[in-house]
């Protein structure tokens, strides 16, 4: 199993990343000089594709990683999984070896195991999931309090993403609905 890197210019790929397991979740850090992979070992590899090698390996999630998302700064790498987890990771060069920074609860995966996606507020002091449970989450990352569980799906919330200037949330689901939502300015 691998991760195929693509320059869209080209019909070959450019890299090829090996992985002894399935990846389910892909980023590029703020350079594009990592690809970060999350899979079905609970893991995230970090990709040097300079030297198409593998940097180093993200443990802490305890089951599949469905969904990664870089801060709007380029330190930190949010983590999405079926452990009903979001994880905080600090990857700026020479960071601590233990990277997991943050964790954040209350969102629910279930037996569908959909890929739950996750995102970033424009500012990075924010970060929403998508759940099981039907309803959008967002936490304030400093506090790691949940500042809004809003309902309206009659399905699993399968991805949401910030608006890229206004408080506006947009959320789709099993439900073959698309909500957009506005939060309160902060």
């Amino acid at each position: 199993l691998y991760v195929e890197v693509h320059d869209i210019r080209k019909k070959d790929p450019v890299a090829i990343l090996q992985s002894t397991y399935q990846i389910t979740a892909v980023s590029f850090d703020d350079t594009a000089e990592q690809v970060f992979g999350g899979g079905i070992d609970n893991d995230i590899k970090v990709w040097d594709l300079r030297r198409q090698a593998l940097n180093y390996v993200m443990r802490g999630h305890t089951d599949t990683v469905t969904a990664l998302s870089l801060s709007p700064s380029g330190t930190h790498l949010l983590s999405n999984a079926m452990d009903c987890s979001a994880k905080m990771w600090d990857i700026r060069p020479f960071a601590p070896e233990q990277r997991c920074v943050k964790s954040f609860g209350g969102h629910q995966h279930n037996f569908e195991k959909n890929l739950l996606k996750c995102a970033w507020s424009p500012d990075g002091h924010m970060i929403t999931c998508g759940s099981s449970d039907r309803y959008l989450y967002v936490w304030e990352v400093s506090s790691r309090r949940i500042l809004y569980k809003l309902p309206g799906h009659q399905g699993s919330v399968n991805a949401t993403d910030f608006h890229p200037t206004e408080p506006i949330l947009l959320s789709a689901g099993s439900d073959k609905k698309i909500y957009l939502g506005e939060i309160e300015a902060r």
